[in-house]
């Protein structure tokens, strides 16, 4: 008997053995090149459809010159948190500059968009207080609800109907009422229905938070989000996401108005106790935030190929469930063919991600397509057709499309 006995009795220990043996693990793959259109995996190019690179901006020049820039003037590090030594004046700059393009009075800006969940959360709401979650939230937003010793009441995928009933049910409560969702889904590709969200919570005197790791640079004005998409920002309380898919770094931002932002400044444990964003991501995401701002190029061909994509697939019948935006699910429905499909991919040059439980329902195996601003139109039907090929010889035609 070893202390290290249920590490190795694991399941997800035992899965990923069996995965390996059979030349079909595909996580941490070493990535040896910059990640754009392309990619350098398993010493081969291969057409990168996996990304979160939505713009296209992760090896932009200006990018870049902003990167090295920082690192001369402070360092590589800010060596401290942001409550201490660690706030710099580029990260006022940034929180400026960001809460006037999401329309909002005032941002704090963390190390990861992980971490906005963690600490967002448990300051908004805590034990005898409410949180209200779509089940296919991201798991930033499970683990920060969990983190808060709320309740947590989850409420069927973009359902309104399903969250109103359970909005009623806990109408004479007392406590925090807190309403959160995803803007873009993550894996399945839809956009949250954040209007009728907004009217729900106002009929119950709730807050709605946003996450829009997915939707910033994509959705609303110059891709300011869900919010701005349907002109709802100033209705929306809290708008949170990363810098880490459109805005080519990492990190990740909260924006309300200023006296609950300030609130979290001092409140939010992830936020106040994590080493502050480094220098040379803080610039990245300032001069991808102005280009963002000042082009909408990116967007607009970004929007170009999703559209062409979206109609290539459902030419080809593959399932691609209710999916609008750059990310696009093909599901497979089937945890060990989904991982041969995506491995049969990868070696005919196509990278996609296989999503399989938990990450979706166990039903719901499916490879998450993603487009970026860089690909061309070539690129995305080659793709395309690859797939479409590759996924017929292992699934049954009639299980294709749902």
């Amino acid at each position: 008997m070893s202390k290290y006995d249920f590490v190795k009795n694991s399941n997800l220990v035992i899965q990923a053995k069996l995965l390996r043996e059979t030349n079909m693990y595909p996580f941490f793959r070493p990535i040896s090149s910059p990640q754009s259109d392309t990619a350098i995996i398993e010493g081969q190019e291969v057409l990168m459809f996996g990304s979160n690179n939505y713009l296209g901006l992760n090896n932009h020049p200006k990018i870049k010159e902003a990167a090295t820039a920082a690192i001369n003037k402070y360092g590589t590090s800010c060596t401290g948190s942001r409550f201490m030594n660690g706030t710099l004046d580029l990260h006022h700059e940034l929180e400026d500059e960001l809460k006037d393009f999401l329309g909002k009075e005032a941002v704090i800006i963390f190390p990861t968009g992980f971490q906005v969940n963690t600490g967002v959360l448990p300051a908004m709401a805590g034990k005898g207080d409410h949180i209200f979650i779509d089940e296919l939230n991201h798991a930033s937003i499970i683990d920060g609800c969990r983190m808060s010793l709320a309740q947590r009441i989850k409420y069927k995928h973009n359902d309104i109907f399903d969250l109103g009933r359970k909005l009623n049910r806990g109408k004479n409560s007392a406590g925090v009422k807190l309403i959160i969702t995803d803007g873009i889904f993550s894996m399945d590709g839809d956009i949250a229905k954040l209007d009728r969200i907004v009217m729900e919570a106002s009929k119950h005197d709730a807050f709605t938070f946003v996450d829009c790791a997915h939707a910033i640079g994509v959705l609303g004005n110059h891709g300011a989000g869900t919010a701005s998409h349907y002109g709802i920002t100033e209705q929306v309380d809290l708008i949170g996401g990363t810098f880490s898919k459109s805005m080519a770094s990492v990190g990740g931002f909260v924006a309300g108005n200023k006296d609950v932002i300030d609130y979290l400044s001092h409140a939010s444990r992830s936020y106040m106790f994590s080493a502050s964003l480094p220098p040379a991501s803080t610039a990245s995401v300032l001069a991808s935030l102005r280009l963002i701002k000042s082009d909408d190029s990116f967007r607009q061909k970004l929007w170009e190929n999703t559209h062409y994509a979206l109609r290539l697939m459902r030419e080809h019948n593959l399932d691609i469930g209710l999916a609008e935006t750059p990310i696009i699910p093909i599901y497979i429905r089937d945890s060990i063919l989904t991982f041969r499909v995506a491995r049969k991919l990868l070696n005919r040059g196509i990278y996609v991600n296989p999503v399989v439980a938990p990450g979706v329902k166990e039903n719901d195996a499916l490879l998450r397509f993603s487009l970026t601003a860089a690909h061309s139109k070539d690129q995305i039907e080659h793709a395309i057709e690859t797939i479409s090929q590759v996924v017929k010889s292992y699934v049954p035609q009639e299980n294709l499309c749902h």
